[in-house]
């Protein structure tokens, strides 16, 4: 039983790595919706090649789902305004709803539609291949060392665009390829473990660490402690109650999330009686 789930979990360690750092982002810049619009326009692309005749596995729906992304990333970071009329988050929700609608319309005309919505939504990250998670973890390791090596530029961007516009930085160009190297992590999580999956390992483990940490790097430690304990619990539930693998793994990033929630406002509670 845990040889079974070795590789799943170790898919589970990368989503964590890569996901927490990128979720303490798009928390930062306050676009917490960036990754179901991408996901969902990455999907898109990948139901689009169902019409033409290939299977979502195939290479051609990867390439069609990156193109997807990088349209998306186009757009957003020509959305983002310092005085904005409306908020880049309602965009964002609008480009996720027509996403959605339009990959449902294509779905209805694709043998076995229905089958291929649950597929894009929870995935199946029990059914990964070693070669899959080899993959992942050398084209996550290329996105890491970019964000280290523009580490400054993307930090100071997110958490303090105004400094970055002082110091002559080119907004929009940062947010493509931001939002560019993003969309390449969010197409390969989608394929692997869907929708609703990948927008929990992005905004469950930030939000938590946000509780408890200020600095950078104190919130990604605590963010990948949290990945890795609600995979380990999603997991075990999965195979112990014969639970869908995705949605076993959502449910516990929300659990563990309100129990911090939780702990931490009864140690305030505490804490403000003492004194």
């Amino acid at each position: 039983m845990i040889s079974f789930l070795i590789w799943p979990f170790v898919v589970s360690l990368i989503l964590t790595g890569i996901h927490t750092y990128l979720g303490i982002h798009v928390i930062r810049r306050g676009v917490i919706f960036v990754d179901l619009a991408l996901a969902q326009m990455a999907a898109l692309g990948a139901t689009g090649v169902l019409l033409l005749g290939y299977d979502l596995h195939d290479p051609a729906a990867y390439w069609a789902s990156l193109g997807m992304t990088f349209v998306g990333a186009a757009f957003l970071s020509l959305t983002r305004s310092r005085k904005e009329k409306i908020p880049q988050e309602a965009i964002i929700g609008i480009t996720y709803a027509v996403s959605a609608a339009a990959a449902i319309l294509v779905l209805d005309r694709a043998p076995g539609g229905a089958e291929h919505i649950r597929s894009l939504l929870v995935g199946d990250i029990l059914t990964v291949t070693p070669a899959q998670v080899t993959k992942t973890a050398l084209l996550y390791s290329g996105v890491g060392l970019f964000h280290w090596f523009f580490r400054k530029k993307f930090l100071l961007i997110s958490f303090n665009p105004e400094e970055a516009l002082r110091l002559g930085y080119r907004l929009r160009l940062w947010d493509f390829l931001f939002y560019a190297a993003f969309g390449v992590v969010v197409t390969s999580s989608v394929s692997l473990a869907g929708v609703l999956l990948v927008f929990a390992f992005l905004i469950v483990p930030a939000v938590a660490s946000l509780l408890f940490a200020e600095g950078m790097t104190l919130r990604v430690w605590i963010g990948w402690g949290i990945g890795i304990a609600a995979s380990l619990l999603g997991l075990a539930a999965s195979v112990a109650f014969d639970l869908p693998t995705g949605a076993s793994v959502v449910c516990a990033f929300g659990l563990l999330l309100l129990l911090l929630a939780l702990g931490r406002f009864f140690l305030q509670m505490i804490r403000r009686g003492i004194e």
